[in-house]
């Protein structure tokens, strides 16, 4: 009997699954116009893939304000942990340029997804990346996207530095000014602010304190946060705020990365006067940086507790002072400054001082200051010429020193002849000598100038900031002022009968 064999495999009928299609769209600005585009876009590509019968929507990624050249893009790095987690097999994005316009990081996302079966369609050059010439086309088409790239930061570089030359700043995002038609316009509720930060480290104030104080008030920083110390030794820094602009302090490393960068010389830099409407007095805020400079050259000796702290010191024992409430709980109350040493193992006899004391001193020898302004402006004057005598002699020690090598080499040159010239090294070792005598003589009055150049020049910095001030209050004052104490005196030095004497911040003593 023959066999009969029947196939009876059973046949698949799997249904064909659609393919989850979403979609990227991406703006570099956050200008309105910018971010109505971005809105259309994101209708359309919702339309244009539930309209396709074969395609399950998957959803819409979209950035804003974010440049194709990174890669910390927050809505494309969550399209990628989509695709890497198996949610989307088809992407589709406009162009290339609105994918990545740096062709590394196309390359090596578009083979990533390859990799992961996901294919990327890119609309306007209708490239498949699945396809078998996809990549070489992309790969063509991707350098054009980054050469554009370059070209446009090119020339937004050229138009951003020619407003520089011309005094036009391109940018404010500080607190207290809105840029308005390229003019700085002030902003009255945030310059309040901005004046009472001044105002508190004038007072005496550390910037973790002032920090605490408007955090505590509930007030804001320009972007809605909570205060940091750099925040307001930024502002207390930025020469915006007395009303002049100094342009192109930092710049961009190059238009991938976007690094920023500190310009110390690389490009040309435009410091603008009068620019706009000051917040702050141009005398508050040289104080304010002579006072920066001045705690920061006191390292841990500034306290910040008061405008009185860690600036009385004892002329028995060399400690400081501090403070000590007398009658706490009732009406005599008061707050005296005493040695700290006063009872200690190193006891001293220093009296204690009032407020009312130092403040009288510091009137006292600030009027007298005053009145010897005219000798503290020539003394500047002096430095300057000392400065000149000292490239002087600079040139002359570099003379002498040319001399001697010169020298040197004839006298080893006539050390190695016969003794039919040993008549001229003879000669050539006096003129030596003589040399080499000149030259220390020389060399001596030359290091002690320089010593002393030193320190002329150490005085001349300090003495910058402090005529300024100086010549902004011409006259005598007739009541304490804090922001004039906080600026000008280092410290005061009290002595065993209650003499103080006030030290300046140019190092000028004087006895009250």
């Amino acid at each position: 009997m023959k066999k009969h064999i029947i196939d009876i495999t059973p046949t698949s009928k799997e249904s064909v699954r659609k393919r989850r299609v979403a979609a990227y769209a991406r703006v570099s600005c956050g200008k309105d116009a910018m971010l109505h585009s971005l809105a259309a876009q994101i209708d359309y590509y919702r339309d244009f893939i539930q309209n396709n019968s074969d395609w399950d929507f998957a959803g819409v990624y979209a950035d804003e304000a974010k440049t194709g050249t990174k890669e910390d893009r927050e809505q494309f790095q969550r399209l990628l942990a989509d695709c890497r987690a198996g949610a989307i097999d088809m992407v589709v994005t406009k162009s290339i340029s609105r994918f990545a316009r740096n062709t590394v990081t196309l390359l090596e996302t578009v083979r990533e997804l390859k990799a992961l079966g996901v294919e990327v369609w890119f609309e306007e050059q209708n490239i498949y990346t699945l396809s078998a010439d996809g990549e070489m086309v992309l790969t063509l088409l991707a350098s054009f996207a980054q050469a554009k790239s370059l070209s446009c930061s090119d020339n937004c570089k050229w138009r951003i530095r020619k407003g520089f030359e011309m005094g036009r700043s391109n940018s404010c995002t500080m607190l207290g000014y809105r840029l308005v038609d390229g003019v700085f316009s002030l902003v009255p509720e945030e310059a309040e602010i901005v004046r009472r930060i001044f105002d508190l480290y004038l007072s005496g104030l550390g910037t973790q304190k002032i920090c605490k104080i408007l955090n505590e008030d509930g007030i804001p920083t320009r972007l809605g946060r909570e205060w940091h110390p750099s925040t307001i030794r930024t502002i207390l820094e930025n020469e915006k705020y007395a009303g002049d602009l100094l342009l192109q302090k930092t710049f961009r490393l190059d238009h991938l990365s976007k690094k920023q960068m500190v310009n110390t010389g690389q490009l040309p830099q435009f410091y603008v006067e009068d620019d706009h409407e000051a917040i702050i007095s141009p005398t508050v805020f040289d104080m304010v940086q002579a006072e920066l400079e001045k705690r920061k050259r006191g390292g841990s000796r500034y306290s910040g507790v008061s405008i009185f702290s860690n600036k009385i010191k004892c002329a028995d024992c060399g400690g400081w002072f501090g403070s000590k409430v007398w009658h706490s709980t009732d009406k005599y109350r008061r707050v005296i400054y005493r040695c700290n040493n006063k009872y200690k193992d190193k006891k001293c006899g220093t009296p204690h001082v009032t407020e009312e004391e130092v403040k009288a001193a510091f009137l006292s020898a600030y009027n007298k200051l005053v009145s010897e302004k005219e000798e503290i402006v020539a003394n500047a004057e002096t430095i300057r010429e000392t400065l000149c005598r000292t490239d002087a002699l600079e040139e002359e020690k570099r003379r002498l020193e040319n001399d001697m090598a010169v020298l040197a080499g004839m006298v080893q040159s006539a050390i190695d002849e016969n003794a039919r010239i040993a008549q001229d090294q003879g000669e050539y070792q006096e003129r030596y000598n003589r040399l080499v005598e000149r030259y220390n003589t020389t060399k001596a009055q030359y290091d002690e100038v320089a010593r002393a150049i030193t320190e002329k020049e150490a005085q001349n910095k300090r003495l910058a900031g402090f005529i300024k001030i100086l010549k902004a209050h011409d006259g005598i004052i007739a009541e304490f002022d804090e922001r004039l104490w906080s600026s000008m005196v280092d410290f005061v030095t009290v002595g065993r009968n209650k003499e103080m004497a006030v030290t300046f911040r140019d190092g000028t003593e004087i006895t009250a």
